[in-house]
């Protein structure tokens, strides 16, 4: 399990208490790997407990526009229950993933079905969209800056779902409640801060193992 169990259940009540949280109807929710991050098992399981559709991270390759070459991108698609999940093999990270037979018959977080580059998008009412990312990290700090793992997936998430909600006529529609599941190590003191760019994206909320819960004033 990712993370001292307690810590990792410790988090997850501090997450079911958010209004925010009670509140929404669509989550994406990390993975986690086998150690070094908060499991988020417990979260899964109450979300679909309490009929909130989940959305897990697919990793997948994908050919640019301007040079034709490969690059990896995060496609957010919907995880049906808890058996499902039990049932998912670890990737190369030890991740629990969907396969790549499994996505292309997903509900995609945008709408539609499969990834993200082939979708029919639907914006029915409910249908699309998402009201609260659950993230992972490797360093975050009380600046509500994060680190993750040099990849980039969910800055170049997030900057792509900002740009899908215009294309869809849906600017007043507001971004995800951004959390992120921090152990008490990972989480900087000042004057300490995460070294960031202006591609990355600030989280909402930073909720530690500590039980401690910093929220971003808007």
């Amino acid at each position: 399990m990712s993370g001292p169990p307690f810590f990792s259940r410790t988090v997850a009540n501090r997450l079911f208490s958010l209004p925010e949280y009670q509140k929404a109807e669509r989550i994406g929710v990390y993975l986690s790997m086998p150690s070094g991050e908060l499991s988020t098992t417990a979260i899964v399981e109450d979300a679909l407990k309490n009929n909130k559709q989940v959305f897990v991270p697919y990793i997948h390759s994908i050919e640019t526009t301007t040079t034709q070459q490969k690059t990896s991108v995060m496609d957010m698609l919907a995880l049906d229950s808890m058996e499902e999940f039990m049932s998912l093999e670890p990737d190369k990270w030890g991740i629990p993933s969907l396969t790549k037979a499994q996505a292309q018959s997903k509900k995609n977080c945008f709408g539609g079905t499969g990834l993200y580059q082939a979708l029919a998008k639907d914006t029915t009412a409910g249908s699309s969209g998402l009201d609260l990312i659950v993230m992972p990290g490797m360093a975050f700090d009380t600046g509500f800056r994060r680190l993750g793992h040099g990849k980039g997936y969910y800055d170049s998430f997030l900057t792509r779902y900002l740009r899908w909600e215009a294309e869809m006529g849906l600017s007043t529609r507001s971004m995800p409640l951004l959390v992120a599941a921090s152990l008490k190590e990972q989480t900087l003191s000042p004057p300490e801060e995460v070294p960031v760019t202006n591609h990355d994206w600030l989280v909402d909320v930073v909720i530690v193992g500590d039980d401690r819960c910093l929220v971003r004033q808007q």
